[in-house]
């Protein structure tokens, strides 16, 4: 979003981020955002609120947000518009690629062998 905006191009990038029917956010909250980038997915969810459907994974709590988007009154608004009309599930669970590392070792180790 930030390369199409330098280059003119920032109505045509969020076209086509529209016209998707999904579209999933992965990992939200595991890198801080500038201002700016916050501001582009607050305006692409906003865009499609009531529109699209948007998957959003994230392991911080929403309390939480506040450290990945600097702003806080728009982080405010960005999770209003994520929770409006939306399932929220919580598994609580621990990572699943966590687990898998450790079945890895598990299998691996000779002494677990039987």
């Amino acid at each position: 979003m930030v390369e199409a905006k330098h280059q003119l191009q920032l109505g045509r990038a969020l076209t086509r981020w529209a016209r998707y029917d999904l579209i999933a956010l992965d990992e939200v909250g595991n890198v801080p955002l500038v201002e700016i980038d916050a501001e582009f997915l607050f305006q692409i969810i906003a865009e499609r609120a009531e529109k699209a459907a948007v998957i959003v994974t994230t392991n911080l709590p929403f309390s939480e947000w506040t450290s990945v988007i600097p702003n806080a009154r728009l982080c405010k608004a960005l999770i209003d518009r994520i929770t409006d009309r939306a399932t929220i599930i919580e598994t609580g669970a621990e990572s699943y690629r966590f687990r898998r590392i450790l079945e890895k070792r598990k299998g691996k180790n000779p002494a677990t062998k039987t």
